[in-house]
């Protein structure tokens, strides 16, 4: 009897033992099932959309979808799901308070990108040329802002700080632009002749941070513009994304220390100390795009002695459209140019 009920025991067990295996392995068939059926349903789904887009192109006469625009479209799908859940995000963040004032009060708005934003490099010490200027041809008090607005220009005297901060110097410019408001004061730029190529980098990252616009021009606080001119010749350049427009030049590089245009590292000019072409100083003008490289690179671009060099250095090595427009200039005022030296 004994025996019996031990073996009636271990068959009892043994049979508990097979339901508990059967019921394991029949859930993992069930899982295995479910996720190969969930990944022929999404096969299913991208061959319906490739199908979709075979249709379209064999539509409108172009050869059958290749494998590499099939993984071009299911990446393209892929990175539209990862943006929706960005902008989703986005949105959760602007209504918690992540989000930057300046870029909440931005979101949405329509207001039309400028044609340029125009810096006129001046010094301490320079008023009577700034006023000259303002005499000549740069809008002062209503006129300015309606130039802004009608127009799309914006024009700034850019200067930085004195080495002394807060002396007469510094007081005297925050003076002059409380009464005729067309500074940029580049607060973190100390105002030395030395430091002129680092202050026009300066004055680019700060426009294009600033204003939202197809060109940013550099111009000397001795030349004498003509804005409608310069507006116009802007505006036949807008279908080039990558300009830099300028009087094209070159010339010798000077290796001689008491030369005024001395260049300390002339011998990485090359044996024959003739530099690249570039635009002069007096005047020149540059896309968004390339402002925008101007900004992103601003800690590995180097300056030379010179801005004009110094720009034009940039610019070596990348797609770039030079653009060497005689209207820029202005060693003479004739008919159709746009500046002239004072």
């Amino acid at each position: 009897m004994g025996g019996r009920g031990s073996n009636h025991r271990l068959l009892s067990a043994s049979s508990f033992q097979n339901r508990i295996s059967f019921l394991i392995l029949s859930m993992f068939a069930t899982m295995a099932s479910l996720y190969v059926a969930g990944r022929l349903w999404q096969d299913a789904e991208n061959r319906v959309y490739l199908i979709d887009e075979l249709d379209k192109r064999t539509g409108q006469g172009k050869s059958s979808v290749s494998v590499d625009d099939t993984l071009k479209i299911i990446t393209c799908r892929e990175q539209q799901k990862k943006l929706a859940a960005l902008h989703v995000d986005l949105e959760q963040a602007r209504q918690e308070g992540f989000v930057s004032k300046h870029l909440s009060e931005n979101v949405g708005t329509t207001k039309e990108k400028l044609l340029a934003v125009i810096g006129i490099i001046t010094m301490f010490g320079r008023k009577n040329n700034r006023d000259a200027i303002r005499k000549a041809w740069l809008p002062t008090g209503d006129a300015l802002k309606k130039l802004e607005e009608e127009k799309g220009i914006v024009i700034r005297f850019v200067i930085g700080r004195s080495a002394n901060r807060g002396d007469s110097s510094d007081r005297e410019i925050d003076s002059e632009n409380r009464q005729a408001n067309d500074f940029t004061i580049l607060e973190n730029h100390m105002e030395t002749p030395e430091e002129r190529p680092k202050k026009t980098k300066l004055f680019l990252i700060h426009a294009v941070e600033h204003w939202d616009a197809e060109f940013y021009v550099k111009i000397n606080d001795d030349v004498y513009v003509n804005i409608d001119a310069l507006g116009a010749v802007l505006a036949s350049h807008l279908d080039k994304p990558r300009a830099y427009i300028g009087c094209m030049k070159s010339g010798e590089v000077f290796s001689q220390p008491k030369h005024r245009w001395y260049e300390p590292d002339w011998w990485k000019f090359g044996d024959g100390k003739s530099y690249f072409q570039h635009a002069s100083g007096e005047v020149f003008a540059i896309s968004q795009a390339l402002a925008q490289f101007i900004s992103i690179n601003r800690l590995v671009l180097r300056t030379y002695a010179h801005d004009d060099v110094s720009v034009g250095s940039w610019f070596i090595g990348l797609d770039v459209k030079h653009v060497d427009e005689g209207k820029f200039c202005c060693s003479s005022w004739s008919s159709g140019a746009i500046c002239a030296s004072a």
